[in-house]
């Protein structure tokens, strides 16, 4: 399976291999965790321990890699598969290692074009290796967070995750409810790289919100937040508040507040 270099919402951006970048992440994640104790909390999950976050992480791989095998066509009615989680926390880490590779099996068995279901906007089976990556991503950037480590995103695969999340979250209320709060008199609000010239513009309006293709200027949005682009994608997570020093916004601070107040995914 390999990606292409545009995303579903029309928006070009270097390409990344989505496939490759989940083993990567993965290994990245093991290494994080191997020697550590996991029954450490993780302050960006909170009520989460690492070994949650791993459980949850290899869960979400393996379920992935079983919708994609069944070339699913409609939402499944039910999240069970064999996971074959350890008795014991201590194999956990290479528990993970391997469910990284049941993934890499399955994107080598699958066409990244194929049309099948997918929560998101993209109804094909490459939406499943890039969701793969952001989850994978995200997740071992908690596990960094909860050792007091900073997380260090390759600033590509940033970019394409930014981009991925608000082409996505729309159509995220089944399990995000708030995002159907996300709604305004034509408000807009820009999101905007310091290390490049990425931008995004997103559109509230009376009945519904999403990307506009529209690329924003400086004085386009009704609010603008600026920061890399790394520190952009763990914000748009909520991994990192708005209000941090990291970004520097203006414009309209009640509708940056009522953003972050509903867009957690």
């Amino acid at each position: 399976m390999t990606t292409s270099d545009h995303s579903v919402s029309g928006r070009f951006h270097t390409p990344v291999d989505h496939p490759t970048a989940v083993a990567a992440e993965t290994a990245r994640f093991v290494a994080t965790v191997k020697n550590a104790d996991l029954a450490t909390p993780v302050p960006t999950c909170p009520g989460w321990t690492l070994a949650d976050l791993v459980k949850h992480t290899g869960s979400v791989q393996r379920w992935f890699s079983a919708v994609l095998r069944a070339r699913v066509q409609e939402r499944p009615r039910t999240r069970e598969v064999d996971l074959r989680l350890p008795d014991q926390e201590s194999g956990y880490a290479e528990w993970l290692d391997e469910s990284a590779t049941v993934a890499a099996d399955t994107f080598a068995a699958t066409d990244p074009n194929l049309p099948m279901w997918a929560w998101g906007a993209d109804q094909h089976a490459r939406f499943w290796a890039r969701r793969m990556l952001f989850e994978t991503l995200l997740h071992r950037a908690d596990a960094e967070i909860a050792l007091g480590l900073r997380p260090a995103i390759d600033r590509s695969v940033a970019v394409d995750g930014i981009d991925e999340f608000l082409a996505n979250l729309p159509l995220a209320t089944s399990f995000a409810p708030k995002v159907a709060n996300l709604r305004g008199p034509d408000k807009t609000i820009a999101f905007r790289t310091t290390d490049g010239d990425d931008a995004w513009l997103v559109r509230l309006r009376p009945d519904d919100f999403g990307l506009d293709m529209t690329r924003p200027t400086a004085d386009t949005a009704d609010a603008t937040v600026r920061g890399t682009a790394a520190d952009l994608l763990l914000l748009v997570y909520g991994r990192l508040p708005h209000a941090s020093e990291t970004f520097t916004h203006e414009g309209d601070e009640h509708l940056l507040a009522h953003w972050f107040a509903n867009s957690a995914f």
